[in-house]
């Protein structure tokens, strides 16, 4: 299952560790290093694993980012991802400071893989949706998966957005990728297991409940 991912941001007093993922308070402590000027260097303590993520704070020339971890903007990927979707993912999320195209298009491979999964054919990731649909597929997944192949897309093929000027939507597809997970695996599942945990007299009359009916 997911948590609700809270991007790190700068002096913030909590928010998702890019070591453990927890949402969890950081305790800020200013540093400094020489190389040719003075550079303002802070770090952010997490109460919960107490690994520090290391900032950079030029306000001067506007450069305020987290320097180490790289891979720290984008929230992990939901635990019930399929094994095929899960390099494409975290690949995804390495490079989106870097690149948020290349992020973009990643995860549009990860959702065309994750259609497959969920019964499409893979030979057309719109036709794979429209064939979800049709078996049921609720309209948020439906619109989530649409957002990122139609992102993805673009980022391959320039067109009407440019996800290059628009980081923060490339940002926001990690999250649309874990709710379809969560949507069409994480819940299923769970609800199944607690079916699967009711006593067999109560599963029998719902079962002849269901014949009669």
């Amino acid at each position: 299952m997911t948590t609700h991912f809270e991007p790190p941001e700068l002096d913030k007093n909590a928010f998702t560790c890019p070591h453990c993922g927890a949402f969890a308070a950081m305790y800020w402590e200013n540093l400094y290093t020489r190389g040719g000027a003075w550079k303002p260097i802070l770090t952010a303590s997490c109460h919960r694993c107490k690994k520090d993520s290391v900032w950079l704070n030029e306000q001067d020339f506007g450069s305020q980012f987290m320097i180490f971890p790289k891979a720290a903007n984008a929230p992990m990927p939901n635990e019930d991802l399929p094994d095929e979707c899960m390099k494409d993912y975290l690949e995804a999320r390495s490079i989106l400071e870097a690149s948020p195209r290349g992020a973009a298009a990643l995860l549009r491979l990860c959702v065309q893989k994750l259609a497959i999964h969920l019964g499409g054919s893979g030979k057309n990731i719109n036709e794979d949706i429209a064939l979800l649909v049709k078996n049921g597929l609720p309209p948020r997944a439906q619109q989530a998966l649409d957002v990122v192949r139609v992102v993805g897309n673009n980022a391959v093929h320039p067109g009407e957005m440019s996800v290059e000027d628009q980081p923060q939507t490339a940002q926001a597809l990690f999250g649309l990728v874990n709710l379809i997970v969560d949507n069409q695996i994480s819940q299923p599942r769970q609800v199944l297991s607690l079916f699967d945990s009711l006593p067999d007299g109560a599963k029998s009359a719902i079962e002849k409940r269901d014949g009669d009916a």
